[in-house]
């Protein structure tokens, strides 16, 4: 049988380069076809410049239903499941584990090099190496978790890197994947849980969701840890009380401490200012994951798009996280008076709030705050450890890295410093103290937009639009899938 890519661009009218030196594996089952499938390096190439040209927001699948307006259109086929190797294809693009990062920087005293946090690398960038957006995959079945590389024990990192280096994409996806559903989660279509104009095709029949889950924790802590060390010397203020230190008063420098409070230096910046860096780094990351996801589909004569998933609680509850709540007034920050009057008018309802997902007693994503650890204070300790205790990506050989010298270049790296320690965990302690949560201004997690790929119908394609707007790729996808109700 051909190789996973090789056989879905061959059915797809796409020409294969052939690779010398391929090696096989054995047959393995595909459970939403009930076929076997072989699953080896790729000699099917599609051509990434084709990809980005042809890329498009292509929506209408087999199966489904404009109800009213000028594109007013019924499919007459039947909804088709994508195959486990279409959907381990789109994962192997959004998130799959290719090798180690190069960490090419500078690892000398205050040079920033140290801000590192994972030496894994996946088919997207990600900042300090963090990994920090896991992804959901949602089709009729249920809703599966994709491990993310720091959820993998360190002696199984050599193994996946190699089954993506071979191009065995379906066992990836097998190895990486853990159910949180049996069935396809549903949040609410009103506004404001989603917008109008998805109502008629959000949940499909016969499409998949790739649903990407921002942890904002890790990412703001790790940062932390570098702008308030003695060489960044950055001072945050509270702008929701008074622009007051945020927990920092001790550690500034018109105090004897070590982090620049005069404004003139240029290294004051709000608690907002803040978590807004840190929620953007991490949507960016979510952004490449998103982006991947419309070109495999392109390559793969899949129909797909994005859309919106932007609710701070609607995907977390269908998905069967654990849930927190706080009245809106303390979730907005609110201040004792506008909340007493809240209080009275009956308008300051509980909020939930996603704080980690587990299952069967199985951590599966645990934020770096409480209740996941008993304070912040062992939260930032956490992370100090991932990147610099005994087991850390910068002490431990057993990790692994990109280095010829590893085990030379790791000792070299110089650890966070006890001063950067000490004023993060003071700023971390003074928001949970205050505001009872971290972050203060968004969840720990973020869902922004959500990937729904499907098997397009041409035949709505045909009868609205030129015939360009398909390519081979999605006629013959069409002609395989399409089977009249």
């Amino acid at each position: 049988m051909a190789p996973i890519l090789d056989r879905i661009f061959r059915e797809n009218g796409r020409r294969p380069l052939h690779v010398a030196g391929m090696r096989g594996s054995e047959p393995k089952h595909d459970e939403s076809t009930g076929q076997n499938s072989q699953l080896r390096e790729p000699a099917g190439k599609f051509s990434l410049l084709d990809a980005l040209r042809q890329r498009r927001s292509r929506r209408f699948g087999l199966g489904m239903k404009i109800p009213a307006g000028p594109l007013a259109y019924e499919s007459r086929h039947k909804p088709a499941a994508l195959t486990e190797d279409e959907e381990a294809a789109m994962v192997f693009a959004a998130c799959g584990i290719t090798g180690h990062a190069l960490a090419d920087l500078c690892y000398a005293k205050g040079q920033g090099g140290g801000i590192m946090a994972g030496l894994v690398a996946r088919t997207i960038a990600s900042g300090d190496g963090l990994q920090s957006v896991a992804l959901v995959v949602i089709n009729d079945r249920g809703a599966w978790l994709m491990r993310r590389p720091r959820d993998f024990p360190a002696a199984e990192i050599s193994g996946l890197i190699e089954l993506g280096q071979r191009g065995e994409f379906a066992e990836l996806y097998r190895r990486g994947r853990v159910q949180i559903a049996d069935q396809r989660p549903r949040p609410p279509t009103e506004p404001l849980f989603n917008l109008n104009v998805n109502r008629w095709s959000a949940h499909a029949p016969g499409s998949t969701g790739f649903l990407p889950v921002n942890d904002l924790t890790f990412m703001y802590v790790n940062g932390l840890l570098e702008v308030l060390n003695e060489e960044t010397g950055a001072f945050i203020v509270d702008e929701r009380n008074r622009f007051l230190p945020a927990g920092l008063a001790k550690f500034a420098r018109s105090r004897g401490g070590h982090l620049e409070d005069h404004p003139r230096q240029g290294r004051l910046v709000t608690v907002r200012q803040v978590e807004q860096f840190v929620s953007e780094f991490v949507t960016v990351e979510q952004g490449m994951m998103l982006q991947n996801l419309g070109l495999m589909a392109e390559a793969l004569g899949l129909g797909g798009y994005p859309n919106f998933a932007n609710h701070e609680f609607a995907w977390f509850k269908a998905l069967g996280f654990r849930l927190e709540e706080m009245p809106a007034s303390r979730y907005v920050g609110a201040g004792r008076w506008l909340s007493l009057g809240m209080q009275l008018m009956k308008r300051n309802p509980a909020i939930p709030y996603p704080v980690g997902l587990e299952r069967g007693g199985q951590v599966l994503l645990k934020p770096f705050c409480p209740p996941a650890y008993r304070s912040m204070a062992d939260a930032v300790r956490a992370v100090a450890e991932i990147k610099f205790g005994a087991d850390g990506i910068f002490r431990s050989p057993n990790q692994g890295g990109p280095w010829l010298r590893h085990p030379e270049v790791i000792q070299q790296v110089p650890a966070c410093s006890e001063a950067a320690i000490a004023a993060t965990t003071a700023y971390c302690e003074y928001l949970w103290s205050r505001y009872g949560r971290f972050p203060v201004h968004m969840p720990p997690y973020r869902t922004v937009l959500n990937f729904q790929a499907s098997h397009l119908d041409a035949e709505f394609y045909d009868k609205f639009y030129p015939a360009t707007v398909l390519g081979g790729t999605q006629r013959k996808d069409f002609g395989k899938n399409a089977s009249a109700k």
